[in-house]
């Protein structure tokens, strides 16, 4: 089984994801290979939160070029994981968001 710290890689931190914390969802970079269940479990073992719901997001890399030479960025995977109404916030977003 893996870790927790090994399936949530980073939080995604953009004008998007703030739009959507008034509503309890929060956006992760995860593990290419994680699934609903590991991601949900994961951040409950991590944040302590009860989950209600997990949207994924398999991300292609983009092109880019540097004069003759192209390339691939990374492909990822994001998670958008929605919290339940009676559970608590996120701490790291909370203090973000203000």
């Amino acid at each position: 089984m893996k870790s927790p710290y090994d399936i949530i890689i980073k939080p995604v931190l953009t004008e998007k994801s703030y739009a959507h914390l008034s509503e309890k969802t929060y956006t992760f970079i995860v593990d290419k290979r994680a699934n609903k269940v590991e991601i949900r479990q994961a951040v409950e073992a991590v944040f302590g939160v009860k989950v209600a719901s997990v949207h994924t997001v398999n991300t292609q890399g983009k092109l880019k070029r540097q004069g003759r030479t192209m390339g691939y960025t990374p492909s990822s995977k994001k998670a958008y994981v929605k919290l339940k109404k009676d559970s608590k916030g996120i701490e790291f977003f909370d203090s973000i968001a203000q």
